[in-house]
């Protein structure tokens, strides 16, 4: 029998409702219970495809191609659980269906209304594509009060009382401010965001007190008085050193005893075992050194643009107990300035992925740099087809080289990806389709080659991983770029589509096609980012 929690959040947004979820996810996981975590989001949008960086954060997406809300990425990293299209709804989908819908004729001459039809499309989002999971926690995007949120909060109203308290669970977390020269917490906006909740129809049953200090017994039976709350179920949301903190720190605040309990589990359940999280937490607290990375990005003012890769790189440095720090560079500087300025001294660098030709020529002058210096250099996406480019015009003399990205060019070493297999699918896009959800998208095979520096990374022949892009490297070059010194160590299955490149004179030189950061978690780091701080260490110690 599933048993559905639901978690909305008040007063202001960016308090953690994605890592709440996560972290109650993997709170349930660690008693024994299977788990599946859901996004829906208000915005119109049919998906956050075409959305900037700078507005949305970084686009998480799936091994069955979705483009989805980052939040997936907190969900995949603290459970494990793999992410389905299915998991991760807007409005603008919603819409889509239930008028598609409507002009099949399929609601026979009704008049469509966002109750019942729209209300019922999200309901049937909700309960859809399960596999006897104990627990499905949904997250509401937004904040209590927005317009764009009310359908998504009737419907998960209606959908309590048809489950009863015996099979549903509504969580909030709010706001409890300190104010300095008060002295005090102030638990007056948590009132109002309950009050708000309430007028909707939703009781919640557990509520997350956002603080940075600790909530006092007094001021939890406060709240608890306002909001129709036991005093047991206001739970402290403290802020943490690491956010690999906030499962241990919910635990002892009673979050997840609380939610067993509202279930009539409390008995039956067994304890959690949090072995795995307080290692993570002791490893982050207490590392044996430290590399200092450079990402030489274009997003790099909305850090949020490249969340799963700060995260991927935390992870390598866990595997290897080492800090992680990271130093964030516009790669527009290094068309301005000479990279030695903001690269000397750094132990690794990674280039990500990223659209459009703004900051290219820095991110190449970065490659140059890495190359030249012997320092380990990591390019995902983009950054595996800048370092090509480089190889291309420094090592190879074709002095042209380019992408088709930029506009026309004489030597297209990177160009637009029209077709490609999908198992045994020929996918095909053109220049003149539509942007949104049209690139390459998803987890595709890839085979390494015997003997190459990946292959003994990730110890197999055949590894499969997550893409998004629409420029893939030119196939027609290889043979010329390799007689250069650029190694081609991963290629698609059919041997058309370049993955992964290295250089054969460096100490480590990888580029692939692919994001790995995607599919890395604290407790089982991808074996490119543990190689990668590994090789940061060893430059650490020539430094």
């Amino acid at each position: 029998m599933s048993r559905f929690i639901f978690i909305t959040g008040g007063v202001v947004s960016s308090l953690g409702k994605g890592l709440a979820s996560a972290a109650l996810g993997a709170l349930l996981q660690a008693r024994g219970y299977k788990v599946r975590l859901r996004k829906l989001d208000p915005y119109l949008n049919l998906d956050p495809g075409t959305m900037s960086p700078f507005q949305h954060g970084e686009v998480y997406v799936t091994d069955d191609g979705a483009e989805t809300d980052l939040d997936l990425g907190h969900y995949e990293r603290f459970t494990g659980v793999p992410a389905r299209r299915t998991d991760n709804v807007t409005t603008g989908q919603i819409y889509m269906n239930v008028l598609s819908k409507e002009r099949r004729g399929d609601y026979l001459g009704a008049t469509i209304q966002v109750i019942p039809h729209v209300t019922d499309a999200i309901k049937n989002f909700v309960m859809s594509d399960l596999n006897d999971e104990d627990f499905i926690l949904c997250e509401i995007g937004g904040t209590v009060g927005d317009i764009e949120s009310l359908p998504f909060l009737e419907a998960i109203r209606q959908i309590g009382n048809e489950l009863g308290r015996e099979r549903s669970l509504f969580v909030h977390l709010t706001l409890v401010p300190y104010i300095a020269s008060a002295g005090e917490l102030k638990t007056k906006p948590t009132q109002h965001s309950v009050k708000e909740l309430q007028s909707v129809g939703i009781q919640p049953d557990v509520l997350l007190c956002r603080a940075e200090r600790e909530v006092p017994m007094d001021q939890r039976r406060k709240i608890g008085l306002f909001c129709n709350i036991r005093p047991e179920a206001v739970i402290a949301a403290l802020d943490v050193p690491s956010i690999y903190d906030v499962p241990l720190s919910y635990h002892a605040e009673g979050f997840d005893t609380e939610v067993v309990r509202h279930f009539g589990l409390l008995n039956e359940a067994q304890g959690p075992d949090l072995s795995t999280w307080q290692r993570i937490s002791n490893t982050v607290k207490n590392p044996e050194g430290g590399v200092k990375i450079a990402i030489v990005g274009k997003y790099t003012r909305l850090l949020d643009s490249y969340k799963s890769l700060a995260e991927a790189l935390t992870h390598g440095g866990i595997a290897n107990r080492v800090k992680v720090e990271l130093d964030w560079i516009d790669s527009e500087i290094f068309e301005r300035e000479d990279a030695v300025h903001h690269l000397e001294g750094v132990h690794g660098i990674l280039v990500p992925g990223g659209f459009g030709e703004r900051g290219a020529e820095g991110k190449v002058a970065a490659v140059t740099f890495a190359r030249e210096r012997q320092i380990p250099y990591f390019g995902i996406c983009f950054g595996m087809q800048m370092a090509v480019i480089e190889a291309a015009r420094n090592l190879g003399g074709i002095v042209g080289a380019a992408s088709t990205e930029f506009g026309p060019c004489d030597q297209a070493v990177v160009g637009l990806l029209t077709e490609w297999m999908r198992g045994e699918k020929r996918e095909q896009r053109s220049a003149e389709g539509d942007l949104g959800g049209t690139m390459r998208l998803g987890s595709y095979k890839c085979y390494l080659e015997p003997g190459s520096h990946v292959q003994c990374i990730y110890g197999d022949h055949e590894i499969s991983e997550r893409h998004r892009h629409r420029y893939e490297v030119n196939i027609n070059y290889k043979d010329r770029l390799e007689e250069a010194g650029l190694r081609f160590s991963g290629m698609s299955p059919d041997q058309q589509l370049p993955e992964i490149v290295e250089l054969r004179s460096h100490p480590w030189f990888v580029g692939v096609q692919f994001h790995p950061e995607l599919k890395s978690k604290p407790f089982d780091p991808h074996p490119l980012f543990t190689s990668f701080i590994a090789a940061a260490i060893d430059q650490s110690r020539l430094v």
